[in-house]
């Protein structure tokens, strides 16, 4: 079987976390498009082990959350009735969380916006942390018993409540509502209200947009199998934590925030997929010899 150098499927990759679709990737690689999907694939699971694995004991001192809107297979409006209530089937969010000093994106998860996933994803966050945090989330309610749980009062913890007027009709019905005010919740211990913001990690969600083509809205390029959006999230992330460098701090995130002091390339990326499946080689010949 002929596998592609290590220089093409970095390429591959790089296109793919720079915002290009999966086929237009495919005629530009000139590789058939299950090369791009097995790839993503590969690369989606190597990047969430290798992140779920170093990406703990943070030493974050300001912590911001928010949720991203996305969609699988279908608009919500559009899915039919027997896959109502499916998951990969219409909306879905991506919960983020980035340390707005470093700008290291801590922890995500791929999901619904409800209780259950907030739960998951509030309780992976606090894992990861080795220090009292400042916490600011939007004023979605499902944080408020979250937060609660896995932090108690060890936590400043304050919300950001922002309000919208109508949303905007007609022609300019994709533009976002406009902005009328905000309010600053304390909601737990004694945060800094200079510092009660969401400012970094909804930079954060253009940057996902931009960054990944199932992001961006009226496309048809959107995830068809939740599992890939998934993937391409691990993978996104693996790029923005380790290997490109942040503009304004000179170094990648992941070097700012001592998770590690060397800088990343996409192919040290595709030396993670190699690894793993010779990992798997050894462990298919140790099997077959007893």
């Amino acid at each position: 079987m002929n596998k592609l150098s290590i220089e093409k499927r970095a390429m591959i990759l790089t296109m793919l976390v720079e915002g290009s679709s999966m086929r237009s990737v495919s005629r530009i690689a000139d590789v058939s498009i299950n090369t791009v999907t097995k790839l993503l694939v590969d690369a989606g699971i190597v990047c969430a082990e290798y992140q779920s694995e170093h990406l703990v004991n943070i030493k974050s001192k300001r912590v911001q959350c928010d949720e991203i809107w996305a969609f699988c297979y279908s608009k919500e409006k559009n899915v039919a009735p027997a896959d109502k209530g499916i998951l990969g089937h219409g909306d879905v969010y991506t919960w983020t969380a980035i340390d707005a000093d470093s700008k290291l994106a801590i922890s995500w998860l791929v999901g619904r916006r409800d209780y259950e996933y907030a739960e998951a994803f509030i309780g992976d966050l606090a894992m990861r942390l080795s220090d009292r945090i400042q916490l600011t989330t939007d004023g979605y309610g499902c944080y408020i018993n979250t937060v609660e749980q896995f932090f108690g009062g060890a936590i400043d913890y304050a919300m950001l409540v922002k309000i919208y007027g109508e949303e905007t009709k007609g022609q300019k019905r994709y533009s976002p509502a406009s902005f009328v005010s905000s309010e600053k919740r304390v909601m737990s211990g004694n945060p800094d209200i200079e510092h009660v913001s969401t400012s970094y990690v909804e930079r954060q969600n253009l940057t996902m947009r931009m960054g990944m083509r199932r992001f961006t809205r009226l496309t048809n390029g959107f995830s068809k199998k939740i599992e890939n959006l998934a993937h391409a999230v691990a993978l996104h992330f693996m790029h923005y934590n380790f290997v490109r460098i942040h503009k304004t701090l000179k170094v990648t995130p992941a070097m700012a925030a001592g998770v590690t002091n060397t800088l990343w390339s996409m192919n040290d990326v595709v030396s993670l997929i190699d690894a793993k499946e010779a990992s798997k080689d050894r462990s298919r010949g140790k099997y077959k010899t007893k």
